[in-house]
């Protein structure tokens, strides 16, 4: 084999430097984005061993607020400790913050009703009957409304968040699961059951629009963009719909874990995320308002597939726990005694 000259090898690594950066010499090219550098960092331990659905993020109060079965518990979203419990919520599923009002709101899926909590003090003011089965619920400030998805009576609850007075009830004509806000007088909230997207007047209270979902299939967990009008459909079939909010129409379909349950958007990093149950947060990045580049799959940990985004720090919290094997005929088994836990997934 011919040795190579000194020349020979400078010219050589020249050539890759080009190859690696664009032409030589000259200003060299933006490297391309890496991973999104999140990573579980911290996993914080939660008495009782009841179970979970929805957690959301108050970030301008710096508070957590965890669903945990027959009550909320609260934590502080810088230190972790708890910072207070608000009680009596059967069968909680989702937690609603109305900053603007100084009111909180939690739709109790066992007992049909709404509490209405303050948000200083965390006690509660007041309950709201709601439709049967409460699952999500929102907030829209233009209307100062509470809705709550109400899964089997098939309908949505409006709440006059002010006063506690039930505004009116709408029929949705299927399942509808998780919803959101565009702070234009819409609201987007899936239909599971019929793969659909349901647009209604937070207003009127009447559907401006029906949408179908296909290639996705069982939508649950969902999130906007609000400035490009993108919504982020959580989907059963292994897929994250990014949907056009003015038309409908399905733009892209990003692969994403198995078992979804919640999505979320910052606006800032224009990350997607989707936590799913199998123990993973893929991290979505927008490219632009119709290109959509998948980042990474974050391993977590195994049924964490509902979370919240704190959009001052970024970080994400995801509820989670330990099951034993299911029984025959069990689709999951029982929860082993203290591993609930929240983890804090975050940019490093």
């Amino acid at each position: 084999m011919r040795r190579q000259t000194h020349s020979q090898k400078t010219l050589i690594f020249v050539s890759l430097i080009s190859l690696m950066f664009g032409s030589f010499p000259g200003k060299a090219a933006a490297p391309k984005a890496g991973p999104s550098g999140y990573e579980i960092t911290k996993t914080v331990p939660v008495a009782g061993d009841e179970g979970w659905d929805y957690i959301a993020v108050d970030s301008d109060a710096r508070r957590v607020y965890v669903s945990h079965g027959s009550h909320v518990v609260v934590l502080n979203a810088d230190t972790y400790e708890v910072a207070g419990d608000i009680p009596d919520t059967q069968g909680v599923h989702g937690i609603a913050i109305a900053s603007d009002l100084g009111k909180g709101f939690t739709s109790n899926g066992r007992a049909n009703t709404v509490t209405i909590f303050d948000l200083k003090t965390l006690k509660p003011v007041g309950s709201v009957k709601a439709g049967t089965n409460p699952d999500a619920i929102v907030y829209d400030a233009g209307t100062k409304r509470v809705f709550t998805m109400n899964g089997r009576s098939q309908d949505v609850t409006a709440i006059n968040a002010v006063d506690g007075t039930v505004a009116g009830t709408m029929a949705v004509s299927g399942k509808p699961e998780f919803a959101v806000s565009d702070g234009k007088g819409s609201i987007f909230v899936n239909i599971e059951d019929k793969s659909e997207l349901v647009q209604f007047d937070a207003q009127k209270l009447t559907v401006t629009n029906h949408w179908a979902l296909a290639p996705c299939e069982e939508p649950s967990g969902l999130a906007m963009d609000k400035k490009t009008r993108r919504l982020f459909v959580g989907c059963g079939n292994k897929m994250m719909a990014v949907v056009n909010a003015d038309t409908g129409k399905v733009v892209a379909t990003p692969a994403i874990g198995n078992g979804v349950d919640a999505n979320a958007f910052d606006p800032e990093t224009k990350y997607a995320f989707a936590s799913t149950g199998d123990g993973t947060l893929t991290v979505v990045h927008e490219d632009s308002a119709d290109k959509f580049t998948i980042v990474e799959n974050v391993p977590t940990k195994k049924s964490a597939r509902t979370m919240g985004l704190d959009m001052k720090t970024h970080k994400v919290f995801l509820p989670a726990a330990d099951f034993d094997s299911p029984a025959a005929g069990e689709r999951r088994g029982k929860m082993k005694p203290g591993s609930f836990v929240v983890l804090v997934g975050e940019k490093k």
